[in-house]
């Protein structure tokens, strides 16, 4: 088991390459990450896009997460750029 800083650094590496990558990235894997990502920040606003569908696409990938820990979101996130977006 890795400690809480090393988990807080892989996750925070994740999310800076994901948000440095330039090429599209499919659309189920953007509503995966995105869950994750809120999960592990503890934010639980609504979504707040002005397109209503985008909004009830990111709410069904926040519910189908819900049951996860601040730690495990940010493990999925950090298995899912490894495996989905550093890979590409």
């Amino acid at each position: 088991m890795t400690n809480d800083g090393d988990l807080n650094n892989r996750f925070n590496d994740a999310v800076a390459f994901v948000n440095g990558y330039t090429e599209p990235l499919p659309a189920d894997l953007l509503l995966k990450l995105y869950a994750y990502f809120k999960i592990a920040n503890r934010n639980f606003d609504n979504p707040g896009s002005r397109t209503p569908l985008i909004n009830a696409f990111k709410a069904n990938a926040l519910f189908q997460a819900k049951n996860i820990s601040v730690s495990e979101a940010m493990e999925k996130y950090i298995e899912l750029v490894n495996k989905e977006v550093r890979k590409l």
